[in-house]
């Protein structure tokens, strides 16, 4: 239980916190307009349906505030900075960043719903009761505005007319299904698997939002739900509407709609996304040049690039973005280098159409010329950023998900070469699952460089790392049978062989718990959600309940 409030106590006070409010504001709205008495006149055409639409748009006006905040990187790096006096919990929220956005975009669609639905009804019977299907008060409060200097009430104003025509007629009804149906294009094109093999469709379709929030703006421009003006007496003159204009107490019943709110909801958020804009677009301009291009096996390119002003710090992300292929589309990469080298690297596994033409141009480069005009949005913080925060850590990469641990480990390597390394952190475990052998590689250089000047140091007890190859076929099996017995492994070349098959979890936290039994891990994952999943399972049960003992932190890479 314990551990369960340290990895996710503060995310399980914020998701309360926000569906307080959300409750909140949701009840009370609906308590204002179903007993106020201003809106009696309007809940008497079209009863519950009133604070059944009112409710959640007040809902929505607070949800589609936040929707932007979580996506503003820059942002979020900012904070993240400006958080690394405090504690690693506050700082793992922003690492949630997408998790929450997509929660706010669930509350948004079915707050939505709602309104909408709510919304037919009331103009069905706005309709009927202008058509005098209803009551006589039903049919004079409908009839109010036909003649000179009266308002009026029931937004239908012929008797001749449909609600689906006047719902394509009016600001309200136009600007709602424009903003209904790039909701639903935005949330639809989301799903995993269109964001994983239609990426392009999912980056157009998302920059609908600039249409969602434009008819956001204008959708509470024309008032449709009016109060009644004080000088008419409600309660006295509800049930005489034959009087009314003929007493004093009821003279005609004036209308008027309340300002609207929902621009001061969302101006602010809408500015400082504009910013955010600005920022990438400023960055989009600076020139980027290359150092080195080298096609890797397995698929993968690795790109050394050099930009005036970049600073960068252990397992942080870049955006890139190629003219040449898209001038829109922007696709973010762990960058492998690090921050004590002199340029900044990625590696691409070519995946998808984007990263498909970006290898086809630069396999006809000739060699030694600079590559296709590339953009760079970046740096971003992630929760690898942490790693020398924890006495000892534990790096898990599911193939090209070790990139952020590659920058991690050449900036050990580095420090090593210091005469007197700083570092809190004691120990790493390093795990890494490959299906292929070829995908080994390209990093198997900097572990044997790695291991040779730790044992150099005396310091090899300092990094463990273990490599999975969780597919091979049976001529390579029999391969490693004949290569058994030489000092090296016949797949990597390193003194550390690998391992058939996948970790036996239980295992190896129970020999880190052993081995360290009063420490503060910090478990960081870099793979599928599957073997997020697992991980934070095993993290929850390997730590112990005594403050003293040790406790594992999950830690996940998400952009």
């Amino acid at each position: 239980m314990s551990n369960w409030i340290i990895n996710h106590g503060l995310s399980a006070f914020i998701l309360v916190l926000w569906m307080g409010i959300n409750t909140f504001l949701f009840v009370y709205y609906y308590l204002f307009y179903d007993h106020g008495l201003q809106f009696l006149y309007t809940r008497h055409i079209v009863g519950s349906g009133l604070s059944w639409a009112r409710a959640p748009a007040a809902v929505l006006n607070f949800n589609c505030m936040l929707i932007l905040l979580p996506v503003c990187r820059n942002l979020l790096s900012l904070i993240r900075g400006n958080f690394t006096c405090c504690g690693r919990s506050l700082r793992k929220q922003l690492d949630k960043n997408l998790t929450f956005h997509k929660l706010v975009a669930y509350m948004i669609a079915l707050m939505t719903a709602v309104h909408t639905i709510a919304h037919l009804f009331n103009m069905e019977r706005f309709n009927n009761s202008r058509q005098g299907k209803g009551d006589e008060l039903s049919t004079e409060l409908s009839e109010l505005g036909d003649e000179a200097n009266q308002t009026f009430l029931n937004p239908i104003r012929s008797t001749s007319t449909t609600p689906t025509y006047v719902v394509f007629t009016t600001i309200a009804g136009l600007t709602g299904v424009i903003i209904t149906l790039a909701l639903i294009l935005m949330i639809t094109s989301s799903m995993e698997i269109i964001r994983r093999c239609y990426f392009e469709v999912f980056w157009y379709t998302h920059h609908l939002f600039i249409i969602f929030f434009a008819g956001l703006v204008f959708h509470g421009v024309r008032v449709n739900v009016k109060t009644t003006d004080p000088p008419h007496n409600i309660s006295f003159c509800e049930d005489q509407p034959a009087n009314w204009g003929l007493i004093p107490q009821c003279p005609i019943p004036q209308f008027a709609g309340g300002f609207p709110q929902t621009w001061m909801w969302v101006i602010g958020p809408m500015v400082l996304y504009l910013c955010e804009r600005i920022v990438r677009f400023v960055r989009y301009m600076q020139t980027v040049t290359y150092r080195k291009i080298v096609i890797r096996p397995s698929k993968v390119l690795e790109l050394q690039l050099v930009k005036a002003g970049f600073k960068m710090e252990v397992g942080q992300y870049v955006f890139l973005n190629c003219p040449d292929i898209s001038q829109l589309e922007w696709h973010p990469f762990t960058m492998t280098s690090a921050p004590e080298e002199d340029f900044f690297s990625v590696h691409i596994r070519v995946v998808g159409d984007w990263t498909e033409k970006l290898m086809s141009m630069v396999e006809k480069l000739p060699e030694g010329a600079q590559g296709p005009k590339i953009g760079v949005d970046g740096p971003f913080g992630t929760a690898s950023e942490d790693v020398f925060d924890y006495e000892v850590s534990m790096l898990v990469g599911c193939g090209i998900g070790v990139t952020p641990f590659a920058s991690i480990l050449k900036s050990i390597w580095y420090k090593f070469k210091e005469s007197n390394p700083t570092l809190r952190t004691r120990k790493i475990y390093f795990y890494w699952l490959c299906r292929e052998t070829h995908a080994f590689e390209w990093f198997a250089d900097l572990l044997q460089v790695l291991e040779r000047e730790m044992e150099e140091r005396g310091m090899g007890s300092f990094l463990t790392y273990k490599l999975f190859l969780t597919g091979w076929d049976q001529s390579h099996a029999a391969h490693v049978k004949v290569h058994f017995d030489k000092d090296t492994d016949v797949v990597t070349g390193l003194k550390q062989k690998t391992y058939y098959g996948r970790p036996h979890w239980d295992n190896e936290f129970t020999e880190i718990r052993n081995n360290h039994p009063t420490s503060v891990v910090g478990t960081f994952l870099c793979g599928p959600e599957a073997l997020a999943k697992t991980l934070e399972k095993k993290c929850a049960k390997f730590s112990v309940v005594d403050p003293r003992g040790i406790k594992f932190y999950f830690n996940k890479e998400n952009f």
